[in-house]
């Protein structure tokens, strides 16, 4: 699966997309130069129940480890995932 990666360097999103169409995306926005927000996650109909969400959410952790970035996940998904998975709380704020 090809996650791609988009920012303006304020807001952003991680995402799975034909074309300009965004089939799977988790959307953030900066809340300082090494603050992130989550703000929500969407994942159409044909990718439910395949783990998409969470493969966004690993790829975003992922660039944010790398950035030295601290996540506040503000998504109830991603929310969720954080409190289930202890490997990626590290980047929590």
């Amino acid at each position: 699966m090809d996650i791609q990666h988009q920012s303006d360097g304020r807001r952003g999103s991680f995402f799975v997309g034909e074309g300009t169409q965004h089939l799977a995306e988790m959307v953030y926005v900066m809340a300082g130069p090494k603050k992130m927000i989550i703000e929500h996650t969407e994942v159409d109909d044909r990718f439910r129940g395949q783990g998409v969400g969470e493969k966004l959410l690993e790829k975003l952790v992922e660039f944010v480890r790398k950035e030295q970035i601290k996540v506040i996940p503000l998504c109830p998904f991603a929310k969720a995932t954080f409190k289930k998975r202890e490997d990626l709380r590290d980047v929590l704020n």
